[in-house]
């Protein structure tokens, strides 16, 4: 939690609205990271940044809890259980930073407590600082990025802006000139972009950025995807990142690439200099940690119905429970084995994933698997998605979370309250889609019955 008291946090605070004034900012977005990943938020004028981020930001406390249709879900502990009462937004100001594409406006990323200082232990970015700092205990740091997926629409007919298959053809590169603004908004924003590029459907992209060193690699991903979203709307588009939008479509996968680095030495953990071609004993448990636990987490990874559509064979989706040394098909992909890059990238996240929960999701899979001490399966001989021995994925999102549930030391780690609220919630949105009556149903059922 931001900690915005003490003669030190005055100077921060004077220090941040020296350099806001100095940039000709003119308002701030406080912003809250709910649990879809969307960020919440409130706007003040420049002369109140000092009051707001020594006092805090007042905000309705189930903003956490609210479903993707923004609905107040009953049980979640966050609403009528405690008279619907407020939460404090307290921004990190290491944060703070531009919006480009706003004149103007800055933006800070905020924790959240009530208002006797108790930390709302649901919100997504307190799930995944605890992670870190379980890491931390343990003599670990982490060193991550997510790699994202998404569709760029036209923003009326919701239909793709080019047809055929065009991944990396320069002509779809460039095709759609919001593309280019979002590189240099985020580039501006302090996001290290390394790539861009059409992907494997029509009107597909993906964007990659640098790892980052603890948190700043989730916030990364956080502002990543709100400023795709911002920016391509300012162009009169929408991106998306659902994970199948189209049934005869690509799906768009979120590629977690996370190293473990010891705390001591600042060196990788999941690399020994001394024997390249060998997997560390840290690195091995860390994989079997997610192959032992990856089914509980697969609620975290895939949190809508729609994500279970993508994660089928042949789709460079995993749609097992599964490792492998550079195996696209895989759950866990070892990348650049024998060399000092080696690392894990997790690919069983749908593009829609919350980027703290994720991260949060495959941390402590690792960490229980750190824990457990367990030896590593052995990898398939050829593709993961071809071994018809290895366990598949939970089927459905309502398996998913009743898989998370059922995994004790993953409710332990992650904490009963956010296991309560994120279920709670996500059973809700479940109940309105099972109600639900498609066109396909429609289609399929009127004339013939």
């Amino acid at each position: 939690m931001a900690d915005n008291g003490g003669q030190g946090a005055r100077d921060q605070v004077e220090d941040a609205l020296a350099r806001l004034e100095r940039d000709g900012i003119q308002h701030v977005r406080f912003e809250l990271p709910d649990m879809h990943g969307s960020a919440r938020s409130k706007q003040v004028p420049v002369e109140r940044f000092a009051a707001s981020a020594r006092e805090g930001v007042n905000m309705y406390g189930g903003i956490v809890a609210l479903d993707t249709a923004s609905h107040v879900i009953p049980g979640t502990l966050y609403n009528e259980e405690i008279k619907y009462k407020d939460q404090t937004l307290r921004p990190d100001l290491s944060t703070l930073a531009t919006v480009p594409w706003l004149d103007g406006m800055a933006k800070v990323i905020c924790d959240t407590e009530w208002e006797d200082g108790t930390p709302l232990h649901a919100a997504p970015r307190g799930v995944a600082r605890r992670m870190l700092e379980r890491a931390a205990e343990l003599g670990f740091g982490i060193e991550s990025a997510h790699e994202y997926e998404f569709y760029v629409l036209d923003q009326e007919t919701h239909q793709p802006l080019f047809g055929g298959v065009h991944i990396f053809n320069n002509l779809r590169n460039d095709h759609i000139p919001a593309i280019r603004a979002v590189v240099d908004g985020l580039r501006a924003a302090g996001i290290p972009m390394l790539t861009a590029n059409a992907e494997y459907a029509p009107s597909q992209y993906e964007l990659v950025y640098r790892h980052a060193a603890g948190m700043a690699g989730l916030d990364s991903a956080f502002t990543f995807k709100n400023g795709v979203k911002e920016i391509v709307q300012h162009a009169g588009l929408t991106a998306t990142f659902m994970g199948k939008p189209s049934a005869d479509s690509a799906g768009s996968g979120c590629h977690y690439h996370i190293s473990l680095l010891e705390t001591e030495s600042g060196q990788s953990a999941f690399y020994d200099p001394d024997n390249p071609s060998e997997m560390t004993p840290t690195l091995r448990h860390f994989v079997q940690g997610l192959i032992d636990h990856g089914a509980a987490c697969t609620a975290l990874f895939n949190p809508t119905p729609n994500c279970y559509r993508r994660l089928t064979p042949h789709t460079f989706a995993p749609s097992n429970v599964s490792w492998g040394e550079e195996d696209r098909s895989a759950m866990v992909r070892i990348k650049q084995p024998g060399s000092p890059g080696m690392h894990v990238e997790m690919r069983a996240s749908s593009a829609i994933s919350n980027p703290y929960l994720c991260a949060a999701g495959t941390l402590a899979c690792g960490l229980l698997g750190l824990a457990e001490k367990r030896s590593l399966v052995t990898q398939s001989d050829g593709p993961s998605e071809d071994d018809p021995s290895l366990p598949p994925f939970p089927a459905n999102l309502e398996a998913a979370l009743a898989a998370l549930e059922a995994d004790a030391a993953m409710v332990e780690l992650l904490g009963e309250e956010f296991v309560t609220v994120f279920t709670t919630m996500k059973r809700a949105e479940l109940a309105r889609f099972n109600a639900h009556v498609t066109q396909w149903e429609r289609d399929e059922y009127i004339e013939l019955y």
